[in-house]
């Protein structure tokens, strides 16, 4: 049970989750069914976190399996309440457009003059709304040329156009000079994209700025905040467990932990400042990151959204390897920096097969300890354990899947049919994993309702990232393959691990 001192903490803070949902819920009123069911998704994503700490609060603890339960239940939840959004915003553009219409209509029966002169079925001609109007459509076609993109068929598309056609000139080029003279004319009204078409050919894409991506709203900010202290809650937990208590029923005891779960919050911090400082460079913004808590080890990484368009694959690969770089570069010092200050006596003592668990930790660690990790229990400075979490961490977000960071640079180096590719691949793999691993049937689940769509296509979709960012991407890849994948056993034992 909860000592009295702790429920009091618990209870404000599901008390102030309820305020948030509330506030939220006299906001989405005046915008009808759209707004309800906006906000019932902020409602579904914050339910299992809401039940747990609500639950903790009475003295009642959810384990593993109950969680993810939990989890796979609002996913489905939000997945069908996101279906309904959709339907119901198709419908109210289908009766903003009948408005229009029947308005069109009222207009040109009330001047019949105008329409004595005009041929049969003229009227359903005028009364049919175009994606762009045909001002804008003129004023958007003249921008093409035979030395730029040759426009040979205009086709429907969404709220825009497809243009086909032939391209002239390296694709680059050619978007960079389509785009200003589109904005010369038309100012910020749309937005132009160069890509594939499923023929393979080149295509131009123009849609009004207005799809453009969307800031976070309040209440989204403010789950973020939620999952925040959620994930430090966690990060303390996991300090706790590594030094065998458990800081749910213990938490007068946080100071022990605090070491550890600081060390797990430094990797994450570096991670999402270092996708922060390149999308700064590249002009690009982005969302609040959406930390994912995990009592295993502190935190699953973090969700974080495109709040602009990108300009090309070079900055989707810039920004989606920077947070792992960052956050992996400072996990490998710690590890190296603990495997160093390593001695008899050390705080924390291993068994000799948890070395095994990973090619790259293992292999660093027999360099180092040398003949010491041949022993039964080896003698580990804290810095080892921390920066294996955060080698963990980074490595399950370089995993090639999806919106994760692994995902995001398949998708910018070798484009969007191979990252769906990936996608699958790391799918299967994971739930054949989970199997006898719940930890990996956790992290399928994250990727499959949450993270398993590609990121939207770049403005020019065409241009391919260099050699050198192709070359840096696989060897980000190759390090989460080595973090993850377990030394075989053979191998283990000509390193005196394990045996």
């Amino acid at each position: 049970m909860l000592n009295s001192s702790e429920t009091p903490i618990i209870a404000t803070i599901v008390l102030a989750a309820f305020g948030i949902l509330g506030w939220g819920f006299y906001r989405a009123r005046p915008y009808g069914k759209l707004g309800i069911l906006a906000w019932l998704q902020s409602v579904v994503l914050m339910g299992p976190w809401l039940l747990f700490f609500g639950l903790f609060a009475a003295g009642v603890y959810i384990n593993i399996v109950g969680i993810l339960f939990l989890l796979v239940a609002s996913t489905v939840v939000y997945i069908f309440l996101g279906r309904q959004l959709r339907a119901a915003g198709q419908d109210a553009i289908l009766r903003q457009r009948a408005t229009q219409r029947l308005e069109a209509d009222a207009s040109l029966q009330a001047s019949p003059t105008d329409n004595s002169t005009a041929p049969e079925g003229s009227a359903q001609l005028k009364l049919e709304v175009p994606p762009i109007p045909e001002e804008d459509l003129n004023i958007i076609k003249g921008i093409f040329g035979i030395d730029t993109f040759f426009t040979t068929e205009t086709i429907a598309y969404q709220e825009g156009a497809i243009f086909k056609g032939n391209l002239r000139g390296e694709p680059e080029a050619v978007h960079n000079r389509l785009t200003a003279s589109l904005r010369e004319r038309v100012g910020d009204k749309y937005r132009l994209f160069l890509v594939e078409n499923t023929d393979g050919r080149p295509v131009v894409i123009v849609l009004p700025s207005r799809n453009d991506p969307r800031p976070m709203t309040l209440p989204q900010k403010a789950f973020a905040v939620i999952l925040l202290v959620g994930t430090i809650v966690t990060s303390l937990e996991t300090g706790g467990l590594l030094l065998n208590f458990d800081f749910f029923t213990n938490p007068e005891r946080f100071q022990e932990a605090l070491p550890i779960a600081a060390g797990v919050l430094v990797v994450l911090a570096a991670h999402e400042i270092g996708h922060w400082l390149l999308a700064q460079r590249h002009q690009i913004r982005l969302s609040l990151p959406y930390f994912l808590p995990a009592v295993q080890i502190g935190s699953f990484g973090a969700i974080t959204r495109f709040e602009s368009l990108l300009p090309n694959r070079k900055v989707l690969f810039d920004i989606a390897l920077a947070g792992p770089a960052a956050g992996g570069i400072v996990s490998l010092l710690m590890l190296v920096a603990g495997l160093l200050l390593s001695h008899q006596g050390s705080l924390f003592q291993l068994p000799n097969q948890f070395f095994s668990g990973s090619i790259l930790v293992g292999t660093l660690a027999r360099v180092i300890l040398g003949s010491a990790i041949q022993s039964p229990l080896v003698d580990v400075h804290p810095l080892v354990v921390i920066g294996w979490l955060g080698l963990i961490i980074t490595a399950l977000n370089l995993m090639p899947a999806g919106q994760l960071d692994g995902g995001r640079i398949v998708q910018a180096i070798y484009g969007r049919k191979t990252a769906g590719r990936t996608t699958l691949a790391t799918l299967i793999v994971l739930g054949l994993v989970s199997l006898g691993n719940s930890f990996a049937m956790y992290w399928a689940i994250v990727i499959l309702f949450l993270q398993r769509d590609l990121e939207r296509p770049s403005l020019n979709e065409i241009s391919e990232p260099d050699d050198a960012r192709a070359a840096l991407g696989l060897l980000a890849l190759f390090l989460m393959v080595a973090t993850l994948l377990p030394l075989t056993p053979g191998l283990a034992r000509r390193l005196g691990i394990g045996g």
